[in-house]
């Protein structure tokens, strides 16, 4: 075996890099006395990792030529540097969040074990959108997912934190399973886990069929798709609201990604059915979350409604099934990312205030707390695809690369559904700035890693919108899949 193959994995192996460094520094450096750590606060920052991670991403962000290692199980691909800046983006923002709330007194002492987690999982990420075999991509998979119920359960003592994580990991065992008995069908069939080698081998049986129902089950229990989509409002309450944010962002983008590689690249032959099956299951993901989304008043399970339905719309770059698709989908994954966690980070930032979630406790929010009701009404505007922020113009791609593959009935429904995600956006702005409150939230300042966070969402949910060279740049590289 030759080991300097594992020098073409240089995003995988500079992220272990930062991952065996905090672990280091939290073993070594940590607080002495729980008495005295607010007083004498060492061991990890929000600092370290966050900085360590924007080096990692800065060293990694201009893209390289394609290769291959391992015999073809591991392939790169420049559009792979794309996607994998675009988490690193959303976890830097979601580490920025999450200063306040690990500095209370029952998370002060886990710090690392939360920044470790979580880079856990986007290693496993990396690893799945990098994979060129089945087997790879499950490994991957299992890493991002194993970690992510320790994170939705790392408030255990509080709320629902432990039956969230439970949930979760639960759900994922059986999604996996599904997803799994459907890659052992394939190779049944095949006779091979190469994405390169599977097309040739695909004549559209029954039994592959049947097979790609299982495995496309499995992905839509991951990325919230209906009917796959139970668990979510669930997990999403009761998990803190950082890893809320994670996980309804970084982990659906990766895994909506992966999705459309693995569709083109090895279900290419079955286009016509997997297409058919994306039609429908897009159009009850859409509506139905968004009919569900009216009734809600938990902002957490709003905002899990919320994210079924972006979850649908994802979706229509990947049955486009061309370039322009995936690159329309990348740029829309950017752009929900900055706006889901603007809101995210407002509504955090007000939970460890005040310990309020409900919609109706934002009520005259603006009277007390302009600037955030200013960065969460923004965030939804950006949410709904208003003109002239971020989410018009990724809203506009995807929908013209749906368009541009003959899915024009399906363009008009997730049309009509904008409208009524409009609707229920617009309570929320209604309630901070229409609404009467005799007590409403405090008025109460940021620390600056939360105004470091607004900051990057609040650039990103205006400056996105007009930068089209950002479109245009990943339409070019999307072309080299």
């Amino acid at each position: 075996m030759d080991y300097s193959q594992f020098l073409n994995m240089k995003e995988e192996i500079s992220l272990i890099t930062v991952i065996l460094i905090l672990f280091v520094v939290d073993l070594f450096i940590a607080p002495e006395e729980k008495s005295s750590c607010k007083k004498y606060p060492r061991g990890m920052g929000t600092l370290l990792p966050v900085v360590l991670l924007t080096i990692q991403t800065l060293i990694n962000i201009v893209p390289s030529a394609p290769v291959e290692a391992f015999g073809g199980m591991y392939q790169y691909v420049p559009m792979q540097t794309i996607i994998k800046t675009v988490l690193n983006i959303g976890t830097i923002i979601v580490f920025l969040m999450a200063h306040e709330w690990l500095n209370r007194e029952d998370t002060y002492f886990k710090r690392g074990e939360f920044y470790i987690l979580t880079l856990s999982t986007l290693l496993g990420m990396y690893f799945m959108i990098s994979a060129g075999h089945f087997l790879m991509f499950f490994i991957g998979l299992e890493l991002a997912s194993v970690p992510m119920a320790a994170l939705a359960a790392f408030d255990k003592y509080r709320h629902h934190s432990a039956e969230a994580g439970a949930k979760y990991i639960l759900t994922a065992l059986f999604s996996s399973a599904l997803l799994l008995f459907g890659i052992s069908m394939l190779y049944g069939t095949i006779g091979t886990l190469y994405f390169s080698d599977m097309p040739a081998k695909l004549d559209g049986d029954m039994l592959q069929i049947m097979a790609f129902v299982f495995f496309f089950s499995g992905m839509g229990f991951k990325i919230s798709l209906v009917p796959f989509h139970l668990w979510t409002a669930d997990v999403y309450e009761g998990a803190p609201v950082v890893v809320t944010s994670y996980l309804s962002v970084i982990s659906k983008g990766s895994a909506a990604f992966v999705l459309m590689t693995i569709l083109i690249k090895v279900f290419a032959p079955m286009v016509a059915q997997w297409q058919e099956v994306l039609f429908w299951i897009i159009t009850i993901s859409i509506t139905i979350a968004n009919l569900f989304a009216i009734r809600q008043q938990n902002l957490k399970r709003f905002m899990a409604f919320s994210a079924i339905s972006q979850a649908g719309y994802i979706m229509l770059g990947v049955i486009s099934g061309s370039a322009q698709g995936m690159s329309a989908l990348v740029y829309y994954i950017l752009v929900y990312l900055v706006a889901n966690l603007g809101a995210f980070a407002v509504i955090s930032n007000i939970e460890q205030r005040s310990g309020k979630v409900e919609i109706d406790d934002y009520n005259g929010l603006y009277q007390t707390n302009p600037k955030l009701s200013f960065l969460m009404t923004l965030a939804l505007f950006s949410l709904a695809g208003i003109p002239p922020f971020a989410g018009f113009f990724s809203k506009f791609y995807i929908f013209m690369a749906a368009f541009h593959s003959g899915f024009h009935l399906l363009v008009f429904i997730a049309l009509i559904n904008t409208i009524i995600s409009l609707y229920y956006y617009l309570l929320i702005v209604k309630a901070m700035y229409i609404n009467q409150n005799d007590a409403p939230i405090a008025t109460f300042k940021s620390d600056v890693y939360a105004k470091t966070s607004f900051a990057i969402c609040l650039v990103g949910i205006v400056g996105l919108g007009f930068v089209s060279i950002i479109y245009q740049a990943i339409d070019q590289l999307a072309f080299g899949m």
